[in-house]
């Protein structure tokens, strides 16, 4: 937690900046982050799905007791991006089957940010919740296309990555709620999200017991220089992923952009490789965010 003793560089000039560091470095330094906002069943099943030998019969008990989180597992396993043979699944033990714990997790994570833009605390935020969220779904959809196109790495735990690889973020927005006028200065507020949110997401997944492989690659994504031995892993997956779905729209970009980026030279991939992933992955994209909801 080195950041937490650090005064970031959008702080000074602006006391409202100032004491929402003050915040943050007080909440960083008590070990314990969450997210209070956030949707209970979520935390619930995250929690269940900790248990690697926990029986499907308390799976579907968690998830069913929530109907609109079942309701969207029946959606997502009935999706174009999981059912390929089009026959339609009407219980919930067999979407669980069909979709894995794995894609579970991940579905109920998405269903909790998405559900973010509802909470009464966060009236007003509705906008940068909509943009971060469909920012989350769009890494995490072509995380798991570059997964299995350039990797060894689960295309599901990708998933997963990918969606929360703006958890810091998402818990610099939720508080920021409580210091109204931030956003007013953008740069102090930018500059806060730019210092703070790794350190957060690393102490928030800590807490809720996420892999040592997912807690390090949502923290250590953004660094284009990170060296490792070993074939690519999650994190470099994670990185290419989270560059591919900010330049998807501008390929002309890309080899400009991720050129000398040290995941991109891992894969072993040029910028016609990347766009062939891209025109190729379109449509299995744009059905995993149909399925995550956005």
């Amino acid at each position: 937690m080195n950041k937490a003793s650090a005064q970031p560089d959008g702080a000074p000039g602006d006391p409202r900046a100032f004491a929402f560091v003050q915040q943050l470095a007080s909440e960083l330094s008590k070990g314990k982050v969450d997210l209070p906002s956030f949707p209970d069943v979520a935390l619930r099943v995250r929690k269940v799905l900790s248990d690697e030998n926990v029986s499907q019969d308390k799976v579907v008990r968690v998830v069913g007791s929530e109907p609109a989180l079942a309701a969207r597992l029946m959606q997502i396993a009935n999706s174009a991006a999981l059912n390929f043979s089009g026959k339609p699944i009407t219980e919930l033990r067999t979407a669980i089957a069909r979709m894995g714990f794995n894609m579970v997790r991940s579905a109920a994570i998405a269903f909790a940010m998405s559900q973010l833009k509802k909470v009464d605390s966060l009236k007003g935020l509705e906008a940068p919740l909509e943009d971060l969220w469909k920012r989350s779904a769009t890494v995490a959809a072509m995380s798991h296309a570059v997964a299995r196109r350039f990797s060894r790495v689960n295309p599901d735990t990708a998933l997963l990555a990918g969606l929360l690889h703006g958890i810091g973020q998402l818990y610099i927005l939720t508080r920021s709620s409580q210091h109204p006028g931030l956003f007013e200065n953008q740069v102090a507020y930018a500059g806060i999200v730019r210092d703070w949110h790794s350190a957060i997401a690393k102490a928030l997944l800590e807490n809720w017991d996420m892999t040592e492989e997912i807690v390090e690659a949502v923290s250590n994504y953004e660094d284009l220089e990170r060296v490792h031995s070993g074939p690519v892993d999650l994190t470099d997956v994670l990185t290419v992923g989270n560059l591919l779905a900010a330049f998807k729209s501008h390929p002309e970009n890309i080899e400009l952009n991720m050129h000398d980026v040290a995941a991109c030279k891992r894969m072993q991939a040029d910028r016609a490789a990347y766009e062939e992933l891209i025109k190729e992955s379109e449509h299995e994209i744009d059905n995993l965010l149909q399925a995550l909801g956005t």
